[in-house]
C-alpha cells in the first residue's frame, strides 16, 4: 500500500501522540509554538527551539497542503520540488505532494542557483516550495524559475516573486482529497548526488517508497516504543527511509539541528531516543570527545539508546571497535544502498551480525543481490566485481536520459557502480567505486582498502586516497590525511606507517588538508582531483 495510507492509518489510531519533534539546542528563540493551529506560547525565559506535531496534525497539515495544489491546477504526474532545511513543515509538505498524485521532488539544500535551475529544468518542476535561506538562491533564476512555475515561500517577509506558503494553505480544507494512489503511480523523483559529475534525475513508484519504508521497519525492528533521532538532511533519500520506519511502526521522531557531540548525546538524552543513525564523521567526533574527556557519559541519560547504525559511506570497522568500548550494549547495524535503489536497505548487515563488521551484509528484505565482470558473468566468491540488485525498490529510470538508465538497467538489475566481493559465508564487501578504482603500473588500486588501513592510526580523523597522473604508472595513489585536532605529524611517519602495505599500495604521494565531504557524509573526491591533479602537485610542507 501507499505510504500515504501509513500517515492516515497512525492519525486515526494515535491521533495525540507525538509524531515529529524539530529540536535545535544550540538555538535560542523568544516564542514557541506548539503547532496545535498557531496556538502560542510565551515563555517566561529563553529555551532552546522545541516544536512538535501529533500525528493527527501532521496528517491534517498534509491535506491542507495537497487540497492547496489541487486547488492550484496540480494533477497526476505533475512535478513540485522542495528545497528547505529540516524543519516540522518539510514531511507534511512531502506528504501533501504524495496525496495529490503528483511527484515529490526534494532538492538537495547545497546546491547553488544554477545547480537549482538545472535540477528544475530536468525534472520539469511545476512548483517549487522554499525556505528563507533559499531566497537569494532563487532570486538569482527568478525570472526563468517562475516561468510557467508556481514558487511558494515558507517563512516571513515572503518575497515579491513567490507566493506565501501559510496564507495559501490558511483556508484549505484539512480533510484528505479524494485521489485514488497506487503502488504503480509516480511517487519521487530524487537526484545522484552529484560526486561524479551533474546530477540526474532518479523516478521512483510508490512502490519504491513503500518498500523502503517497511524494509526499515524491519530491519531494525522499529516497535510503537521506539524514538528515532534523524539528523541528516531529509532531501536524502537515508534520511528520508530511514524516519519512514517510525511512520510504519506508528512511533516518535526527532529532527535534530546540530551535530556536535554534546548536541546529540543531549537529544538522545532529553527526547529519550532510542534509535540514532549516524554518519562516520559525527561517529568519529564523538569518540574524540568521550577520548578528550570533553564528554562524560555520565552526565547524560542514555539507557534506553539501543541501536547505533550507520550508511552512506564505507565504515572503519576500528570506529565500531571503538564505539563497542564506549557502548558495549549498543546494537549495530550498517546499510548500503544508493538512491537509485531508493536509499539504505538493499544491502544491510543485521543487528545480529557484529561478528562481520567490514561487510556491508546481505541483501536486504525483498532483495538479491549478484556479483558480475565487466561481460555481465557472476564471478566466483572472494572475486571482485560490480555488484548488482534486484528488488521493488528498484527506480524506473533516469528521468529524460534514456541512455543514463540503459547502462545502469539490465533486465530488472540494477548495476550500481560498486565494487565488491562476496566472502564464504555469503557477506557482501564493498571495495569501492568503479569510477575510483587507480590502476597504477597495470594494478587495480581500490582507494577504500587503503583508507581503512590509514584510519587505524591513531593521528589521524579522516583521510581520502585518489589517484593522480602519472607518466609512467598511468596513475599514481595520493592519500590526502586531516589530523585529529591538536596532533601533528609528517610525510615520513606516514610513509613508515604504511610500510606494513603491499609495495603497490603504498601512497605516492601524502598530503595534509582537511577532508571535504558532502551532507551525507560522502568524500567529495572530485573536488579533490580537481584540487590535487597531476598539474597543481607542488611541494608540500613535512608538519601538517
Amino acid at each position: 500500500m501507499p505510504v500515504i495510507d501509513y500517515l492516515e492509518r497512525n492519525a486515526t489510531l494515535y491521533p495525540d501522540e507525538v509524531a515529529l519533534v524539530e529540536l535545535n539546542p544550540e538555538e535560542k528563540e523568544t516564542r514557541r509554538t506548539t503547532w496545535k493551529e498557531s496556538e502560542l506560547i510565551e515563555p517566561t525565559r529563553f529555551e532552546p527551539y522545541r516544536r512538535e506535531i501529533t500525528w493527527q496534525v501532521f496528517d491534517e497539515k498534509a491535506n491542507r497542503f495537497a487540497n492547496m495544489l489541487l486547488s492550484r491546477g496540480i494533477k497526476k504526474g505533475d512535478k513540485v520540488a522542495i528545497i528547505m532545511y529540516n524543519c516540522l513543515e518539510w514531511l507534511p509538505i512531502y506528504f501533501g505532494i504524495l496525496k495529490t498524485g503528483a511527484i515529490a521532488v526534494p532538492f538537495n539544500f547545497r546546491y547553488d542557483a544554477d545547480e537549482i535551475l538545472y535540477c528544475a529544468e530536468l525534472a520539469e518542476v511545476d512548483i517549487i516550495v522554499f525556505g528563507p535561506q533559499f531566497i537569494g538562491r532563487i532570486e538569482a533564476n527568478a525570472d526563468r524559475l517562475s516561468k510557467g512555475r508556481l514558487l511558494i515561500y515558507l517563512g516571513d517577509n515572503c518575497p515579491n516573486f513567490a507566493e506565501s506558503y501559510h496564507e495559501l494553505v490558511a483556508d484549505c480544507s484539512s480533510k484528505a482529497p479524494r485521489i485514488a494512489i497506487s503502488d504503480d503511480d509516480f511517487g519521487a523523483i530524487y537526484f545522484s548526488s552529484g560526486t561524479t559529475g551533474f546530477p540526474k534525475a532518479i523516478l521512483h513508484k510508490h512502490r519504491s517508497l513503500t518498500q523502503a519504508a517497511e524494509m526499515e521497519q524491519k530491519h531494525h525492528a522499529t516497535g510503537r516504543e521506539d524514538t528515532f533521532l534523524c539528523i541528516p538532511p531529509l532531501y536524502h533519500t537515508g534520511a528520508k527511509f530511514h524516519w519512514m520506519g517510525s511512520l510504519v511502526a506508528g512511533s516518535k521522531a526527532v529532527l535534530l539541528k546540530g551535530t556536535k557531540p554534546e548536541t546529540i548525546l543531549s537529544a538522545v538524552s532529553s527526547e529519550k531516543c532510542t534509535i540514532v543513525w549516524l554518519l562516520v564523521p559525527w561517529a568519529q567526533d564523538i569518540l574524540d570527545a568521550l577520548d578528550r574527556g570533553d564528554l562524560k557519559l555520565s552526565d547524560y541519560n542514555l539507557d534506553q539508546w539501543r541501536l547505533m547504525h550507520i550508511g552512506a559511506q564505507p565504515v572503519p570497522p576500528s570506529l565500531i571497535k571503538r564505539w563497542k568500548e564506549y557502548f558495549p550494549n549498543h546494537a549495530y547495524d550498517t546499510n548500503y544502498g544508493l538512491s537509485e535503489s531508493t536509499g539504505p536497505g538493499c544491502v544491510h548487515l543485521g543487528m545480529e551480525n557484529i561478528h562481520k563488521v567490514g561487510a556491508i551484509g546481505v541483501p536486504g528484505y525483498r532483495w538479491e543481490c549478484k556479483i558480475v565482470d565487466e561481460n555481465g558473468n557472476e564471478v566466483k566468491r572472494g572475486d571482485v566485481g560490480e555488484l548488482c540488485v534486484k528488488g521493488p525498490g528498484v527506480m524506473t529510470c533516469y528521468y529524460n536520459n534514456p541512455e543514463a538508465t540503459a547502462e545502469c538497467l539490465k533486465d530488472g538489475w540494477l548495476y550500481t557502480g560498486d565494487m565488491a566481493m562476496q566472502d564464504e559465508d555469503g557477506f557482501y564487501f564493498l571495495v569501492d567505486r568503479k569510477k575510483d578504482v587507480i590502476v597504477s603500473g597495470g594494478e587495480n588500486i581500490y582507494p577504500v582498502q587503503i583508507e581503512d588501513f590509514l584510519r587505524k592510526h591513531e593521528k589521524i580523523k579522516d583521510v581520502a586516497v585518489i589517484g593522480l597522473a602519472d607518466p609512467r604508472l598511468g596513475e599514481k595513489t595520493a592519500a590526502i590525511i586531516e589530523i585529529k585536532d591538536g596532533m601533528q605529524a609528517t610525510k615520513e611517519e606516514m610513509d613508515e606507517y604504511c610500510m606494513a602495505l603491499p609495495r603497490y599500495k603504498r601512497p605516492k604521494e601524502i598530503i595534509f588538508a582537511d577532508i571535504p565531504r558532502n551532507a551525507t557524509g560522502k568524500i567529495e573526491k572530485p573536488a579533490l582531483r580537481k584540487r590535487y591533479g597531476a598539474d597543481k602537485l607542488v611541494a608540500k610542507e613535512n608538519m601538517a
